[in-house]
């Protein structure tokens, strides 16, 4: 396992970061049960991943509650657990709303605490930006929950520049959590101005959604509700048959390397200098050991260039 030490954090962190969104049924269909995610994350860190994202909303806290049957079975002190709060169900109409006001993060960790049945989270992350509340006031409340010791460092996720900039007027920002990956790069601007100023960037959905795995080459039949479908932006067209031609570069690349398509968008991600930790979801035993085995290599800077390239000509660094 690669690691990066993460700046403000003055902590070191796997360069595969442990993601759990898959775990919640109401959005993603196929993973394999509890039991089996709880297997395959349990190998990962026993190969030396040592940071699981997870979020209070993912299955109405169903993900938390696997995260915290996994640390009954590990050194809690060498595991960095994140979570998320402010982006909460509607069980009435199925969607979302976003609460990030003192109180509601205060309650929010509380429960988040309760589920994974652990004393502190090392990354609190707000989940989504609330513009009904003031940054100033959901920063005051994550101020005062590190200062209790509840919390150990302060993300945003989904985050743009402005509001980043807006939040650290009223204390130190750690870490950002944006999505990225080759066919979604619509926060590198931002990702790239974190870096360069000591805020590290944990990237989430570097598969787009599986869809830079190399296993679709006809568009899925998921059920309607499947959260790949309107989240990620490979699965329709003209997305998808883009996302095919530039299947030809990265076909050909792992072949190169004797390596599969997914290990060659894992090693893109996290060669970026801007990416510190890519968030990779592994429901199941199956996708340990090859997800693993991306960080056996690295891509040669002509390759990247030539991926990047590609990209571009498809225009897919632009959607």
């Amino acid at each position: 396992m690669r690691y990066k030490h993460y700046k403000n954090a003055n902590v070191d962190v796997s360069e595969f970061a442990l993601g759990t969104w898959g775990l919640d049924d109401s959005r993603w269909n196929g993973h394999g049960g509890i039991s089996e995610a709880l297997e395959a994350m349990k190998a990962l860190i026993d190969q030396g991943v040592n940071l699981i994202d997870t979020a209070a909303n993912y299955g109405n806290g169903t993900s938390e509650k696997v995260v915290g049957e996994l640390l009954k079975s590990v050194d809690r002190s060498k595991i960095l657990i994140s979570t998320k709060f402010g982006t909460q169900n509607d069980l009435f109409t199925g969607g979302v709303y976003r609460d990030a006001c003192f109180g509601t993060v205060m309650r929010e960790c509380a429960g988040s605490l309760k589920n994974m049945k652990t004393d502190y989270i090392d990354f609190y992350f707000m989940h989504w930006p609330d513009v009904s509340t003031p940054i100033a006031e959901t920063m005051c409340a994550l101020n005062f929950l590190k200062e209790q010791g509840k919390i150990r460092y302060i993300g945003l996720s989904n985050t743009e520049l402005p509001l980043l900039k807006e939040a650290l007027k009223y204390g130190q920002v750690d870490v950002i959590q944006p999505p990225f990956s080759m066919i979604d790069q619509r926060y590198k601007e931002t990702m790239e101005w974190a870096s360069e100023h000591g805020i590290d960037v944990m990237a989430y959905g570097s598969m787009g959604g599986g869809i830079l795995t190399g296993k679709y080459r006809s568009i899925p039949n998921w059920p309607a509700h499947d959260v790949r479908y309107t989240f990620y932006k490979g699965f329709s067209e003209p997305a998808f048959s883009k996302v095919m031609e530039l299947m030809k570069t990265l076909d050909d690349i792992a072949v190169a390397h004797q390596a599969t398509v997914s290990q060659v968008a894992i090693n893109w991600t996290c060669q970026k200098d801007y990416v510190s930790s890519a968030l990779i979801g592994v429901t199941s035993m199956r996708h340990v050991q090859e997800n693993m085995d991306a960080f056996k290599w690295q891509l040669t800077s002509d390759e990247m260039k030539r991926i990047d390239d590609h990209l571009h000509e498809l225009g897919l660094d632009q959607i």
